[in-house]
């Protein structure tokens, strides 16, 4: 059981989750006496988290993502339809490293009575990226570098094998394939990255998601707002990010689904005011995947578009030569 920092306890959310001691606990020991046949009721956090679920869950899973295409998990807060669904799962997958800070207080409430496992910390504290200054603050956005999610991966194997022994060699099975699938797509990242020459390997976005990106595949990496989209940036921020911009002339800029544009449209004004016309490169997916229907609805959708999408904007490309969803 991973354990999450504790955080404030809202009263309502704090009474509803402390249904799931005694309620998680009896479903829990049925479940593992009686084998049941029914799919594993799994939530996952976010997409990126629900989309390792179903790779390796496949039929027998029932996968519930809390958060939708466009939510912010630093900002999520759940609901008491949330604790609910918390309240029916027979395993919960987050990412951890305080990514769903707010959901910290929820699966305290748990007590150890419903398995909650956060895949992201299986990185090695090694592995870990930090902000200047906040050391005891790891970096979440952990899925930007393909690699590293694998690890993700694995964490997730080992609690859907545990939620579930008698189908554990199914889910081998089928890990095996996401793998080697996550393989192929970090293969592709590192030849797509490498079209473009490293002077112009400069990544500008609207909040510090990309680190790992930036870390994995040879980007350098500015981001408006820090990694925690709770924090506004100000007009300093703006300004300073607008000189880097004009001082090195790059091509294009990015906003985020998950974030406002406001902030990278004003940083864009900020540059034009020093006389350059810097590009909104495109739309990247950062905290959450596309739409379901989308191309860019699953894990290596959102990593095959974001890479198309830097690179034609930094290439002056058109993006539909490079695979636009």
């Amino acid at each position: 059981m991973d354990r999450p920092l504790p955080v404030a306890r809202p009263l309502a959310l704090a009474a509803l989750a402390a249904t799931l001691v005694v309620v998680g606990c009896a479903r829990h020991d049925a479940r593992d006496a009686a084998s049941a046949p029914r799919p594993l009721r799994v939530v996952a956090t976010t997409g990126m988290v629900a989309d390792i679920a179903r790779g390796i869950g496949g039929d027998l899973v029932r996968v519930r993502a809390l958060m939708g295409p466009g939510v912010d998990p630093h900002l999520f807060k759940a609901s008491e339809g949330d604790v609910l669904r918390l309240q029916e799962a027979d395993l919960v997958l987050y990412n951890g490293l305080h990514l769903e800070a707010r959901l910290a207080h929820v699966f305290a409430r748990m007590g150890g009575r419903i398995r909650a496992v956060a895949v992201a910390e299986a990185v090695p504290a090694a592995r870990r990226l930090f902000a200047p200054g906040r050391e005891r603050a790891p970096d979440p956005h952990v899925w930007f570098d393909v690699a590293l999610w694998r690890l993700a991966a694995g964490r997730a194997l080992d609690a859907l094998a545990a939620a579930d022994s008698v189908h554990a060699g199914a889910y081998r099975a089928n890990a095996e394939r996401y793998l080697a699938s996550l393989d192929s797509l970090d293969a592709y990242v590192r030849e797509q990255a490498g079209r473009v020459p490293p002077a112009r390997r400069v990544l500008v976005t609207a909040h510090d998601a990309f680190n790992y990106f930036g870390h994995a595949y040879g980007f350098e990496v500015r981001g408006l707002q820090g990694f925690n989209t709770a924090a506004e940036a100000g007009t300093a921020d703006v300004q300073e990010l607008a000189s880097f911009i004009a001082r090195r002339r790059l091509p294009a800029i990015f906003a985020e689904s998950s974030v406002s544009p406001r902030a990278v449209q004003a940083v864009r004004a900020a540059v034009r005011a020093r006389g350059l016309d810097v590009a909104l490169g495109g739309q990247l997916f950062s905290d959450s995947l596309g739409p379901e229907a989308s191309p860019a609805g699953s894990y290596a959708g959102m990593v095959r578009h974001n890479i198309d999408t830097i690179v034609a904007a930094l290439l002056h490309e058109p993006l539909a030569a490079q695979g636009e969803p």
